[in-house]
């Protein structure tokens, strides 16, 4: 037996425990991904055999997909780059403030911010299409008429130019999930002491406090946050197609103001069934995230994670 072979065996209980996760990790995520990288180069509608095309698919999408280069791509890249850092700071933000509060009172703050990303999709709509109904009953529209900022109500979900910061709004609403509550733990086990060592060097005030004692010490789950910021924001798009669907019965947004690379996987996959198609834009989708992944591991990583 090689000495791999010995460390197995040597440890088969630890394995024992983990191949639930392995199994799953391999059927649901790893098969997947290798399906989808080799479908990519098939044209297949679901019901014909599949057409090897060899790299046809990846051409079309980078030379000729003109919705996916003029709408989805800038779209995602707006959207993510808004909601991801601006979510991620929030979220940083809301988790500090929370840390200063006593214990008796802070669960309660934590469950009220973390709450909205329980919500699904479809109860996310229902909500803030009341906020932004385009008759005078919404509420937005019943407030700015009361103040005398407008005088006739706004159409807001029908606005292309209104929709995507619509999208963004809710989707900052909502963007309080596992990465708050991974920095909030990491918040409170930070070494108190470290502050008080910190003082008697030099740090004199609380942004100081964060820069260069808190952030330092909670590398990893600033790392996690990060992490789930970019997968979340670049798997984002449910939003957008519930909101228009609400308003016009149809999934695209207006003018494909809020059409995002999720959103266009969806149209080519589940209503054009063009599954070789939406496979290519996969890949691409999975590589970004690769890559948007890889710079947080650059920027929170130790040289151990990386």
């Amino acid at each position: 037996m090689t000495e791999l072979g010995k460390e197995i065996w040597s440890s088969r209980l630890s394995y024992l425990f983990i191949t639930p996760f392995l199994l799953s990790f391999f059927a649901f995520i790893l098969v997947p991904v290798f399906m989808a990288a080799g479908l990519s180069f098939f044209r297949y509608n679901a019901i014909s055999p599949p057409v090897f095309v060899g790299w046809s698919n990846f051409l079309d999408i980078l030379a000729r997909d003109k919705i996916f280069l003029q709408y989805a791509i800038p779209n995602t890249f707006k959207f993510a780059l808004i909601v991801g850092p601006g979510g991620y700071a929030l979220s940083f933000a809301l988790a500090w403030l929370i840390n200063q509060l006593s214990n008796k009172i802070r669960d309660y703050f934590t469950l009220a911010i973390y709450a909205p990303s329980l919500v699904s999709g479809t109860a996310l709509t229902v909500v803030w299409l009341v906020i932004f109904s385009g008759d005078r009953v919404g509420y937005m529209n019943s407030f700015l008429l009361g103040i005398g900022v407008i005088d006739q109500p706004i159409l807001w979900l029908q606005n292309p130019k209104l929709f995507m910061n619509i999208m963004i709004v809710i989707s900052l609403w909502a963007s309080m999930g596992v990465g708050f509550l991974a920095m909030l733990a990491g918040l409170q086990t930070v070494n108190k002491e470290l502050y008080e060592a910190g003082k008697i060097d030099g740090i004199s005030n609380r942004l100081q406090e964060i820069l260069f004692i808190t952030i330092p010490s909670m590398k990893p789950q600033m790392l996690f946050g990060a992490v789930m910021a970019v997968v979340g924001t670049l798997k984002a798009g449910l939003i957008g197609s519930m909101l228009s669907i609400s308003v016009s019965g149809n999934p695209i947004t207006p003018q494909y103001s809020g059409h995002l690379i999720i959103n266009h996987i969806d149209d080519f996959a589940l209503v054009r069934y063009e599954l070789g198609y939406a496979a290519a834009l996969s890949v691409l989708l999975l590589l970004i995230v690769y890559g948007a992944t890889n710079f947080s591991f650059q920027l929170f990583g130790s040289d151990e994670e990386e």
